[in-house]
Protein backbone atom coordinates (compact mmCIF):
# COMPACT_ATOMS: atom_id res chain seq x y z
CA UNK A 1 0.00 0.00 0.00
CA UNK A 2 1.26 3.51 -0.84
CA UNK A 3 1.04 6.31 1.72
CA UNK A 4 1.51 9.42 -0.40
CA UNK A 5 2.62 12.75 1.05
CA UNK A 6 2.27 15.86 -1.11
CA UNK A 7 4.98 18.36 -0.18
CA UNK A 8 6.10 21.69 -1.68
CA UNK A 9 9.68 20.41 -1.93
CA UNK A 10 11.68 17.49 -0.60
CA UNK A 11 12.67 18.18 3.02
CA UNK A 12 16.34 18.72 3.69
CA UNK A 13 18.17 16.96 6.52
CA UNK A 14 16.84 18.30 9.81
CA UNK A 15 13.97 20.22 8.19
CA UNK A 16 10.39 19.99 9.45
CA UNK A 17 7.70 21.09 7.01
CA UNK A 18 3.95 21.12 6.68
CA UNK A 19 2.66 18.61 4.16
CA UNK A 20 -0.13 19.51 1.75
CA UNK A 21 -2.00 16.20 1.94
CA UNK A 22 -1.74 12.53 2.87
CA UNK A 23 -3.49 9.83 0.85
CA UNK A 24 -3.65 6.05 0.82
CA UNK A 25 -3.37 4.57 -2.67
CA UNK A 26 -3.00 0.97 -3.94
CA UNK A 27 0.56 0.39 -5.12
CA UNK A 28 3.62 -1.82 -4.85
CA UNK A 29 5.87 -2.67 -7.80
CA UNK A 30 4.49 -6.14 -8.42
CA UNK A 31 0.90 -4.98 -8.10
CA UNK A 32 1.46 -1.94 -10.29
CA UNK A 33 3.13 -4.00 -12.99
CA UNK A 34 0.34 -6.57 -12.88
CA UNK A 35 -2.27 -3.82 -13.22
CA UNK A 36 -0.39 -2.28 -16.14
CA UNK A 37 -0.26 -5.63 -17.95
CA UNK A 38 -3.94 -6.29 -17.26
CA UNK A 39 -5.07 -2.86 -18.45
CA UNK A 40 -3.10 -3.41 -21.64
CA UNK A 41 -5.22 -6.49 -22.29
CA UNK A 42 -3.13 -9.37 -20.95
CA UNK A 43 -4.36 -12.25 -18.82
CA UNK A 44 -2.37 -11.83 -15.60
CA UNK A 45 -1.68 -13.98 -12.55
CA UNK A 46 0.09 -12.41 -9.57
CA UNK A 47 2.38 -14.27 -7.19
CA UNK A 48 3.14 -12.25 -4.06
CA UNK A 49 2.66 -12.20 -0.30
CA UNK A 50 0.54 -9.83 1.79
CA UNK A 51 -0.46 -9.69 5.43
CA UNK A 52 -3.77 -10.56 7.01
CA UNK A 53 -4.88 -6.97 7.42
CA UNK A 54 -7.12 -4.31 5.95
CA UNK A 55 -4.45 -3.09 3.52
CA UNK A 56 -4.22 -6.57 2.03
CA UNK A 57 -7.98 -6.83 1.65
CA UNK A 58 -8.10 -3.47 -0.16
CA UNK A 59 -5.20 -4.35 -2.45
CA UNK A 60 -6.62 -7.73 -3.40
CA UNK A 61 -10.06 -6.27 -4.08
CA UNK A 62 -8.52 -3.73 -6.44
CA UNK A 63 -6.54 -6.38 -8.30
CA UNK A 64 -9.63 -8.55 -8.73
CA UNK A 65 -11.48 -5.52 -10.11
CA UNK A 66 -8.76 -5.37 -12.79
CA UNK A 67 -9.42 -9.05 -13.60
CA UNK A 68 -6.08 -10.21 -12.18
CA UNK A 69 -5.84 -13.79 -10.90
CA UNK A 70 -4.88 -13.52 -7.21
CA UNK A 71 -5.46 -17.12 -6.15
CA UNK A 72 -1.68 -17.61 -5.79
CA UNK A 73 -1.17 -14.55 -3.58
CA UNK A 74 0.11 -15.82 -0.23
CA UNK A 75 -0.88 -14.33 3.14
CA UNK A 76 1.32 -14.04 6.21
CA UNK A 77 0.00 -13.90 9.76
CA UNK A 78 3.44 -12.81 11.01
CA UNK A 79 3.97 -9.61 9.05
CA UNK A 80 1.92 -6.65 7.91
CA UNK A 81 1.33 -5.91 4.25
CA UNK A 82 4.21 -4.03 2.66
CA UNK A 83 3.99 -0.25 2.67
CA UNK A 84 5.69 2.47 0.63
CA UNK A 85 5.91 5.99 2.03
CA UNK A 86 6.09 8.31 -0.97
CA UNK A 87 6.79 12.04 -0.96
CA UNK A 88 5.71 13.87 -4.13
CA UNK A 89 6.75 17.50 -4.56
CA UNK A 90 5.33 20.34 -6.63
CA UNK A 91 7.51 19.40 -9.60
CA UNK A 92 6.06 15.84 -9.56
CA UNK A 93 9.34 14.27 -8.45
CA UNK A 94 9.21 11.66 -5.73
CA UNK A 95 11.17 9.98 -2.98
CA UNK A 96 10.12 6.50 -1.90
CA UNK A 97 10.88 4.44 1.20
CA UNK A 98 9.61 0.85 1.11
CA UNK A 99 8.93 -1.27 4.19
CA UNK A 100 8.62 -4.75 2.62
CA UNK A 101 6.72 -6.43 5.43
CA UNK A 102 5.02 -9.60 4.20
CA UNK A 103 6.75 -9.31 0.81
CA UNK A 104 9.77 -10.94 2.44
CA UNK A 105 7.68 -13.98 3.40
CA UNK A 106 6.99 -14.94 -0.22
CA UNK A 107 7.83 -18.58 -0.90
CA UNK A 108 8.43 -19.58 -4.51
CA UNK A 109 8.72 -23.30 -5.25
CA UNK A 110 8.48 -25.35 -8.41
CA UNK A 111 5.13 -26.66 -7.17
CA UNK A 112 3.83 -23.10 -6.82
CA UNK A 113 5.24 -21.96 -10.15
CA UNK A 114 4.41 -24.90 -12.40
CA UNK A 115 0.67 -24.21 -12.84
CA UNK A 116 1.39 -20.50 -13.37
CA UNK A 117 4.08 -21.05 -15.99
CA UNK A 118 2.26 -23.64 -18.09
CA UNK A 119 0.20 -21.01 -19.89
CA UNK A 120 2.50 -18.00 -19.46
CA UNK A 121 4.39 -16.33 -22.29
CA UNK A 122 6.26 -13.83 -20.09
CA UNK A 123 7.23 -13.71 -16.42
CA UNK A 124 7.78 -10.25 -14.90
CA UNK A 125 10.03 -9.97 -11.84
CA UNK A 126 11.25 -7.22 -9.52
CA UNK A 127 13.25 -6.88 -6.32
CA UNK A 128 10.63 -6.00 -3.68
CA UNK A 129 10.62 -9.75 -2.99
CA UNK A 130 13.53 -11.89 -1.71
CA UNK A 131 16.31 -12.47 -4.23
CA UNK A 132 16.31 -16.23 -3.66
CA UNK A 133 12.66 -16.33 -4.73
CA UNK A 134 13.43 -14.26 -7.82
CA UNK A 135 16.25 -16.69 -8.60
CA UNK A 136 13.87 -19.65 -8.37
CA UNK A 137 11.38 -17.92 -10.65
CA UNK A 138 14.10 -17.17 -13.23
CA UNK A 139 15.24 -20.79 -13.20
CA UNK A 140 11.73 -22.19 -13.48
CA UNK A 141 10.70 -19.76 -16.20
CA UNK A 142 13.71 -20.72 -18.30
CA UNK A 143 12.99 -24.41 -17.78
CA UNK A 144 9.38 -23.93 -18.91
CA UNK A 145 10.34 -21.85 -21.96
CA UNK A 146 8.86 -18.58 -20.68
CA UNK A 147 10.45 -15.23 -21.50
CA UNK A 148 11.64 -13.29 -18.47
CA UNK A 149 11.43 -9.54 -17.85
CA UNK A 150 13.39 -8.22 -14.88
CA UNK A 151 13.13 -4.81 -13.26
CA UNK A 152 15.91 -4.95 -10.61
CA UNK A 153 14.39 -2.35 -8.32
CA UNK A 154 15.20 -1.58 -5.54
CA UNK A 155 18.54 -2.16 -7.26
CA UNK A 156 20.97 -4.76 -5.92
CA UNK A 157 24.00 -6.45 -7.51
CA UNK A 158 23.05 -9.42 -9.68
CA UNK A 159 24.86 -12.76 -9.45
CA UNK A 160 26.72 -13.56 -12.68
CA UNK A 161 24.65 -16.70 -13.20
CA UNK A 162 21.49 -14.59 -13.51
CA UNK A 163 22.39 -12.51 -16.55
CA UNK A 164 21.84 -15.19 -19.25
CA UNK A 165 18.43 -16.02 -17.75
CA UNK A 166 17.12 -12.49 -18.35
CA UNK A 167 15.46 -11.99 -21.72
CA UNK A 168 14.48 -8.34 -21.14
CA UNK A 169 16.09 -6.04 -18.55
CA UNK A 170 14.30 -2.76 -17.81
CA UNK A 171 16.15 -0.21 -15.66
CA UNK A 172 16.10 3.53 -15.04
CA UNK A 173 19.18 5.77 -15.18
CA UNK A 174 20.17 5.22 -11.55
CA UNK A 175 19.76 1.45 -11.77
CA UNK A 176 21.69 1.27 -15.04
CA UNK A 177 24.51 3.30 -13.51
CA UNK A 178 24.71 1.17 -10.39
CA UNK A 179 24.66 -2.12 -12.28
CA UNK A 180 27.17 -1.05 -14.94
CA UNK A 181 29.43 1.00 -12.67
CA UNK A 182 29.35 3.97 -15.06
CA UNK A 183 27.42 7.27 -14.89
CA UNK A 184 24.20 7.37 -16.92
CA UNK A 185 23.13 10.94 -17.59
CA UNK A 186 22.38 11.01 -21.32
CA UNK A 187 21.05 8.78 -24.10
CA UNK A 188 24.62 7.98 -25.20
CA UNK A 189 25.71 6.92 -21.73
CA UNK A 190 22.48 4.92 -21.40
CA UNK A 191 23.33 3.09 -24.62
CA UNK A 192 26.84 2.34 -23.32
CA UNK A 193 25.40 0.94 -20.10
CA UNK A 194 22.86 -1.13 -22.05
CA UNK A 195 25.59 -2.67 -24.21
CA UNK A 196 27.65 -3.42 -21.09
CA UNK A 197 24.66 -5.21 -19.58
CA UNK A 198 24.14 -7.18 -22.78
CA UNK A 199 27.78 -8.22 -22.70
CA UNK A 200 27.01 -9.89 -19.36
CA UNK A 201 24.50 -12.12 -21.15
CA UNK A 202 21.18 -10.24 -21.05
CA UNK A 203 19.01 -10.41 -24.17
CA UNK A 204 17.30 -7.02 -24.66
CA UNK A 205 17.86 -3.94 -22.48
CA UNK A 206 15.72 -0.83 -22.04
CA UNK A 207 16.97 2.15 -20.03
CA UNK A 208 14.21 4.59 -19.12
CA UNK A 209 15.19 8.26 -18.97
CA UNK A 210 12.17 9.94 -17.41
CA UNK A 211 10.98 12.92 -19.44
CA UNK A 212 13.68 12.21 -22.04
CA UNK A 213 12.08 8.91 -23.04
CA UNK A 214 14.03 5.65 -23.21
CA UNK A 215 16.95 3.94 -24.91
CA UNK A 216 16.38 0.38 -26.10
CA UNK A 217 19.12 -2.01 -27.13
CA UNK A 218 18.07 -5.05 -29.12
CA UNK A 219 19.94 -8.31 -29.45
CA UNK A 220 22.72 -8.16 -32.03
CA UNK A 221 23.71 -10.65 -34.67
CA UNK A 222 26.85 -12.62 -33.85
CA UNK A 223 29.87 -10.36 -33.76
CA UNK A 224 27.94 -7.14 -34.37
CA UNK A 225 27.42 -4.28 -31.94
CA UNK A 226 23.89 -4.15 -30.60
CA UNK A 227 21.75 -1.42 -32.17
CA UNK A 228 20.63 1.15 -29.60
CA UNK A 229 17.84 3.63 -30.31
CA UNK A 230 16.77 6.66 -28.28
CA UNK A 231 12.99 7.17 -28.30
CA UNK A 232 11.80 10.60 -27.14
CA UNK A 233 8.88 11.07 -24.77
CA UNK A 234 6.00 13.44 -25.56
CA UNK A 235 5.99 16.60 -23.49
CA UNK A 236 3.30 16.53 -20.81
CA UNK A 237 2.51 18.33 -17.56
CA UNK A 238 3.54 15.79 -14.94
CA UNK A 239 1.54 15.47 -11.73
CA UNK A 240 2.97 12.29 -10.18
CA UNK A 241 5.69 10.02 -11.59
CA UNK A 242 5.33 7.25 -8.99
CA UNK A 243 3.96 4.53 -11.30
CA UNK A 244 5.62 5.67 -14.53
CA UNK A 245 8.24 2.93 -14.55
CA UNK A 246 5.78 0.18 -13.67
CA UNK A 247 3.33 1.41 -16.30
CA UNK A 248 6.13 1.44 -18.87
CA UNK A 249 7.23 -2.08 -17.99
CA UNK A 250 3.74 -3.55 -18.18
CA UNK A 251 2.95 -1.89 -21.49
CA UNK A 252 6.32 -2.95 -22.95
CA UNK A 253 5.85 -6.56 -21.87
CA UNK A 254 2.35 -6.90 -23.31
CA UNK A 255 3.48 -5.43 -26.62
CA UNK A 256 6.41 -7.85 -26.81
CA UNK A 257 4.11 -10.75 -25.96
CA UNK A 258 1.85 -9.66 -28.83
CA UNK A 259 4.78 -9.89 -31.25
CA UNK A 260 5.92 -6.26 -31.44
CA UNK A 261 9.56 -5.45 -32.12
CA UNK A 262 11.50 -3.89 -29.24
CA UNK A 263 11.44 -0.42 -30.84
CA UNK A 264 7.67 -0.60 -31.36
CA UNK A 265 7.08 -1.86 -27.84
CA UNK A 266 9.27 0.91 -26.41
CA UNK A 267 7.36 3.62 -28.29
CA UNK A 268 4.04 2.26 -27.02
CA UNK A 269 5.31 2.00 -23.45
CA UNK A 270 6.55 5.60 -23.53
CA UNK A 271 3.07 6.76 -24.54
CA UNK A 272 1.52 4.76 -21.71
CA UNK A 273 3.92 6.25 -19.16
CA UNK A 274 3.26 9.75 -20.52
CA UNK A 275 -0.44 9.32 -19.73
CA UNK A 276 0.32 7.87 -16.31
CA UNK A 277 2.39 10.83 -15.06
CA UNK A 278 -0.46 13.27 -15.72
CA UNK A 279 -2.51 11.62 -12.94
CA UNK A 280 -2.08 11.23 -9.20
CA UNK A 281 -1.51 7.94 -7.42
CA UNK A 282 0.07 4.67 -8.46
CA UNK A 283 -2.53 2.16 -9.68
CA UNK A 284 -5.24 4.81 -10.29
CA UNK A 285 -2.90 6.53 -12.76
CA UNK A 286 -2.18 3.49 -14.95
CA UNK A 287 -3.89 3.80 -18.37
CA UNK A 288 -5.87 1.26 -20.36
CA UNK A 289 -4.93 0.02 -23.83
CA UNK A 290 -7.64 2.10 -25.50
CA UNK A 291 -6.28 5.28 -23.92
CA UNK A 292 -2.77 4.62 -25.21
CA UNK A 293 -4.14 3.82 -28.66
CA UNK A 294 -5.64 7.31 -28.90
CA UNK A 295 -2.25 9.00 -28.56
CA UNK A 296 -1.17 10.19 -32.00
CA UNK A 297 2.19 11.85 -31.29
CA UNK A 298 4.82 11.20 -33.91
CA UNK A 299 7.42 8.72 -32.68
CA UNK A 300 10.79 10.49 -32.65
CA UNK A 301 13.86 8.32 -32.36
CA UNK A 302 17.50 8.23 -33.36
CA UNK A 303 20.39 5.77 -33.14
CA UNK A 304 22.82 6.25 -30.25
Amino acid sequence: MDLVLRVPHMPRAGETMLGQSLSQVPGGKGGNQAVSCARQGAAVSLLSCVGEDAYADQLLAGLVADHIDVQHVQRSARDATGVAVISVDDSAQNQIVVVPGANLRLQVTEQVLRPLLQDAAYVVLQFETPLEEVDQALRSARAEGCKTVLNPSPVQPLPDAWWPRIDVLVVNEAEAAQLSGSPVDSPKSAARAARWLQAKGVGQVVVTLGSQGAVCCDQAADGAEAAAHWHRAPQVQAVDTTAAGDTFLGALTVQLAAGAKLDEATQWAIRAAAICVTRAGAQPSIPFHAEVATRTEASLWSPV
